[in-house]
């Protein structure tokens, strides 16, 4: 069932008064979104819907909180896993992709309590 997105894009202005899109792509769809917006905005406004999906029940999720604390909008950006697409800037050019199923975790890190052993 195709429904409309609830997300309107109301046009910005750059500090040289012109409004502008950026050109990225979201799982091999190329879209344009508007500039100085998050991903999470951007991919929203497109009519984006799903944006990762759980570990357990492979459910679909999307962004929630749009301040960070959530997680629910975790994508692949530029070939970088667990992003916070509401945290991160569009840019020209850049590749999103879904993320499925369980983050992926350094276990050295997490065994250090974030600290890397710099050989």
């Amino acid at each position: 069932m195709a429904i409309d997105s609830l997300f309107k894009v109301l046009p910005r202005e750059a500090k040289d008064g012109t409004t502008g899109s950026v050109a990225i792509s979201f799982d091999g769809k190329a879209l344009r979104v508007p500039q100085g917006v998050s991903v999470a905005a951007a991919l929203l406004a497109a009519g984006v819907e799903r944006f990762r999906t759980t570990p357990l029940s492979g459910a679909a999720r999307a962004p929630y909180c749009m301040m960070g604390v959530c997680f629910e909008c975790l994508v692949e950006i530029d070939g970088v896993a667990n992003r916070q697409s509401c945290l991160v800037p569009v840019a020209e050019g850049m590749t999103v992709r879904s993320q499925f199923g369980m983050r992926e975790l350094n276990a050295s890190v997490a065994l250090t309590g974030g600290v890397r052993d710099e050989d």
